[in-house]
């Protein structure tokens, strides 16, 4: 019967408050990642289980000696309009953020996100409960069409020492894929693929269903990946958890699969697709581990002298190039180049080699054209040649500059005297 219910939902939809996944978070560095949580059904859905859901469940957080937690995220979901405010370890926890997805009008469904950083650290390796998570008297009106479901994970980011250097993004929202909108698809930009061992991608999902296995993939640049027998090519979304091998997360999916061979080196992108044909799924969040070296230039201006005499048009500057979130060097005679308004007025280039989280201060005098009015904004940009174009590929684009106001001082204008006669 829920194969039944499920076409007829899909093909009355109403539309979605849903949330576009898109880039929460990235670490450039030896990271990696891995992922707990648990079910709060006692079955999976739809299979004729009695209508009722847990309010706590357990897993257990082990890292190695060698790997340090430099991050956590706890996201948990379920039927209704949400639960915000649960507990984990007996630790009260409020949404910082919230999502929501629907089938229809009368089926609604929330996801909720928590950094837990300080608390994952002061904790460490233990067994984590989250409680508190109350759907008993919301799923009723759920459980004959099977879409009633609770769950949680927390994913870590966690530093190794012994690791490549990666590039580790976090992406999350809330959006469906069914036979009404069957895929979704993200392209990763500004990648240096200098080594494809180790690559993946995980996910976690809400409301698959192993019993329904229409078209549902996962492809990386167009290819089909899987990990059987625990995540066939066509049931992608089928209450598994690749990091415990379990079979039993009724109505979630924590998984991860390896694409290296689907990746490859040089490659400065990379496209990734999900689908269903059929099974209302949720996708919540999705993280990329890559082996990628880039720099990533960012200037900040530090001081400035403008003018400090009348008629002076001399602008003095101190400035600093940084190579922060980055997995390479920032090469020596990086361009710079310096703006009043949208007038290029002079042009610099590092003088180094910036080291990965180093950086280098500089000093310039610019004299700033006539034809530039005493006030403007000076904008200072690297990785520019003065044209708007770099030469330098980085991990990020778009955080390359820095501005300020600079009023000049200019003598006012005298006008001459008037003769007086006295008769």
């Amino acid at each position: 019967m829920k194969f039944v219910f499920k076409l007829i939902f899909l093909f009355i939809f109403f539309g979605s408050s849903a949330q576009e996944i898109e880039l929460y978070q990235q670490f450039n560095g030896r990271y990696d990642y891995l992922a707990i949580g648990n079910t709060m059904n006692t079955a999976e859905n739809g299979s004729g289980a009695p209508c009722e859901i847990l309010t706590s469940s357990s897993a257990n957080l082990e890292l190695q000696a060698n790997q340090s937690a430099i991050a956590a995220y706890l996201y948990w979901a379920g039927s209704g309009e949400g639960d915000f405010e649960v507990s984990l370890n007996g630790t009260p926890i409020a949404a910082d953020r919230t999502f929501a997805d629907q089938i229809d009008e009368e089926r609604v469904f929330f996801a909720a996100f928590t950094d837990i950083t300080d608390l994952v650290q002061t904790i460490g390796n233990a067994n984590y409960t989250l409680s508190d998570l109350d759907l008993t008297d919301v799923i009723g009106p759920y459980c004959p069409t099977g879409t009633n479901f609770a769950g949680w994970s927390i994913v870590v980011i966690y530093e190794d020492p012994g690791l490549p250097l990666n590039q580790l993004n976090i992406y999350d929202g809330l959006e469906s894929v069914s036979t009404f909108n069957n895929e979704l698809s993200f392209q990763l930009d500004n990648l240096n693929v200098i080594d494809n061992q180790g690559a993946k991608i995980g996910f976690l999902a809400w409301e698959g269903d192993a019993s329904i296995s229409v078209n549902e993939t996962l492809q990386v640049n167009g290819n089909i990946i899987s990990n059987p027998p625990l995540n066939p090519s066509n049931n992608a979304f089928n209450s598994t958890n690749s990091f415990t091998n379990s079979d039993e997360l009724w109505n979630m999916d924590i998984d991860f699969y390896t694409i290296q061979n689907n990746i490859q080196i040089g490659d400065t992108q990379a496209t990734i697709s999900l689908t269903s044909g059929q099974d209302f799924v949720m996708i919540n969040n999705i993280v990329t581990v890559l082996n990628s070296q880039l720099p990533d230039a960012t200037i900040e201006i530090d001081n400035v002298i403008a003018g400090d005499e009348c008629d002076n048009r001399e602008v003095f500057l101190e400035f600093t190039v940084s190579n922060i979130n980055s997995t390479d060097i920032l090469p020596a005679n990086t361009p710079i180049a310096f703006y009043a308004n949208s007038t290029l007025v002079g042009n610099a280039a590092t003088l180094i080699e910036i080291p990965i989280d180093g950086s280098e201060s500089q000093e310039i005098t610019i004299t700033i054209p006539q034809a530039i009015p005493e006030e403007f904004t000076l904008t200072i940009v690297v990785d520019d040649l003065g044209n708007g174009n770099g030469v330098v590929t980085e991990i990020d684009e778009t955080n390359n500059e820095d501005s300020t106001e600079i009023t000049l001082l200019v003598s006012p204008e005298i006008s001459g005297l008037i003769d007086l006669e006295q008769v």
